[in-house]
Formats: structure tokens, sequence, C-alpha cells
């Protein structure tokens, strides 16, 4: 199953590069890079449970 997800960010900062994890029921099930256009796509078994994405906002200079 591939999940897609285009992040915009307010300030229009880019998130490129930035490293992101696909959790099912909070265990990570997906990792990946956004990309420049700011999509991002897991690769990630069928399931079922609460999806959430984490990232380190310490990247982003927060």
């Amino acid at each position: 199953m591939n999940i897609r997800i285009k992040l915009e960010l307010a300030s229009g900062q880019s998130l490129q590069g930035m490293p992101l994890e696909l959790l099912r029921d909070g265990q990570v099930v997906g990792r990946a890079q956004v990309a420049r256009d700011g999509e991002v796509s897991f690769a990630v078994e069928p399931g079922t449970g609460a999806l959430a994405v984490r990232m380190d906002r310490a990247v982003i200079g927060g």
C-alpha cells in the first residue's frame, strides 16, 4: 500500500529532505524524506489502526 502526503509550512519554508516516520498505533511502519515539492510517500503493508506522522521539529530550526 502506498500513502502519499503533501506538506506545506505556513511560512513557506521548504521541508525538502525532512525525515518522517509513519506510525500505526504508535509503532513505526514506514520512513521517508520529503521531496522538493513537499510530497512524501510511504510504502507500507496494508493493515488497520490509527495512523500518525512524526517528524523532528528541531530540523526546522524551531
